[in-house]
């Protein structure tokens, strides 16, 4: 369709804040998409979820929602089905690619399945004793392990372990606090991530960014910090590795049914193999976020990605 207009894209509800962990950095997105729409224009409008989302965007007249919620009930499909129960327009992935790629280990198994290459992994079955599964975990997949939830963003209670007797104390913590745990091999390698952008025929990956943290890892702390993470754009890996990190992304993209944009964040092995960790439905787009540094290097600004995410909630496959 042609570039949309303040006129028929209607009142714009930019969903922001909600009840996840993530909550802050949700704040910190939607502002900056809520100041682009204005300057842009556009009539929109903060709205903050609660129990009675449909109430909310009725009363402020909303045509169309932008989501930027991040985590919990803004990512994993359950706000999405009210804005389908509402009849209501809205960026980001339906319900389905929403919930798949807000579950790590489904993410995973579908990537396998795909061919697509992922970082082996044992998923924790909270029902079985966790020291018989850390044992064969510490035997099958080897030493270092990263040990994450299998539903949270921002690298929210992600760790490395790389002894053996800390492998029990943080699977437990993880299935004490986040209700899961996925213990997933170490990738010795570049951190990288790839934003897939467009609908249809348009959708494309954006240029790869290497993450160099000056901490252990891309944790919370070094991902909303200014100063602790230095992004090389573009990734600084061989032509191969480069071009494969980019057709990961959208396969990966297109295979969990994700719409209008996504990030997804990998480790290039050291064979060049991209290996693929998970798929953002719902990216950060704070000033420090990934997806927008890399609109910037395709030359975009961060506006012209606002509008472009917005378009695709008019773009949704029938």
């Amino acid at each position: 369709m042609a570039e949309l207009t303040p006129e028929q894209a209607g009142r714009i509800g930019v969903l922001m804040g909600g009840d996840s962990r993530e909550r802050d950095i949700s704040l910190r997105s939607g502002s900056g998409v809520l100041q682009a729409l204005q300057d842009n224009g556009f009539d929109a409008v903060t709205i903050d979820p609660d129990t009675d989302l449909i109430t909310q965007l009725r009363d402020e007249k909303v045509q169309v929602a932008f989501n930027i919620l991040h985590g919990g009930k803004g990512e994993d499909g359950t706000i999405q089905g009210v804005l389908e129960m509402a009849g209501i327009p809205y960026t980001g992935s339906g319900v389905l690619g929403s919930a798949l790629a807000m579950n790590k280990i489904q993410t995973k198994r579908i990537l396998q399945s795909a061919g697509i290459s992922t970082p082996p992994f044992y998923a924790v079955d909270p029902e079985e004793t966790v020291g018989k599964q850390c044992r064969f975990v510490a035997n099958s997949l080897r030493l270092p392990a990263v040990c994450k939830p299998a539903d949270e963003g921002s690298s929210i209670g992600v760790s490395i372990v790389r002894h053996p007797e800390e492998l029990v104390g943080a699977v437990e913590a993880l299935l004490e606090k986040y209700g899961s745990a996925l213990v997933e091999k170490f990738i010795d390698g570049p951190e990288v991530t790839v934003g897939v952008l467009g609908t249809g025929e348009n959708v494309r990956a954006l240029p790869v960014l290497e993450l160099r943290p000056t901490r252990e890892f891309y944790d919370y702390e070094a991902k909303y910090t200014k100063g602790m993470t230095e992004f090389i754009i573009p990734a600084e890996l061989e032509e191969p590795a480069y071009v494969m990190a980019q057709q990961a992304a959208i396969r990966a993209h297109k295979l969990l049914g994700c719409h209008g944009w996504s990030r997804v964040d990998m480790h290039i092995d050291k064979d060049g193999v991209a290996q693929v960790h998970e798929v953002n439905s719902v990216p950060g787009m704070t000033p420090l976020s990934d997806v927008p540094a890399e609109a910037k290097a395709a030359g975009m600004t961060y506006e012209q990605l606002v509008l472009e995410i917005l378009q695709s909630a008019f773009e949704r496959p029938a």
